[in-house]
């Protein structure tokens, strides 16, 4: 068990997880107040973004602490990546195309909003991780 708990990927998931209930609640703060699927995208990511980085740079990949602004820049353009895909999936799944999602919730604007952000966050946990391993997390302590 203790093995489990300590691997990367465990602890990728773990603090993944918690980067999600923060990027989740903070988009479904923002959506209530602005009602706007991406602003409240945009703002949601630069928060889990920055919440991500500092976890994973420590917790996960046990990084050194020398070149952590150049990683910082390296995961942030990562990030950026996939909050593209968080805001082509918002605008064409609650903005454009809210019926989609809509007919099974009954057209609440706020499920939809609600079921597309768990949904994207899957793929974007995903290669979240892949790229974070590939391209930023190599300086091992």
């Amino acid at each position: 068990m203790k093995k489990i708990i300590t691997s990367e990927v465990f602890k990728y998931l773990f603090f993944g997880v918690l980067a999600t209930i923060v990027y989740m609640g903070t988009r479904l703060i923002v959506f209530s107040i602005a009602e706007s699927a991406t602003l409240s995208a945009v703002i949601a990511n630069i928060t889990a973004i920055v919440f991500a980085f500092f976890t994973n740079d420590y917790f996960v990949f046990n990084q050194a602490r020398k070149g952590w602004f150049k990683r910082l820049i390296k995961f942030a353009v990562a990030r950026l990546s996939t909050l593209i895909l968080d805001l082509v999936l918002a605008y064409l799944l609650v903005t454009k195309f809210p019926h989609i999602i809509g007919q099974f919730v009954g057209d609440n604007l706020s499920m939809v909003n609600a079921i597309e952000t768990l949904f994207a966050q899957v793929l974007v946990i995903v290669l979240n991780y892949v790229l974070s391993k590939l391209l930023v997390f190599k300086d091992k302590k």
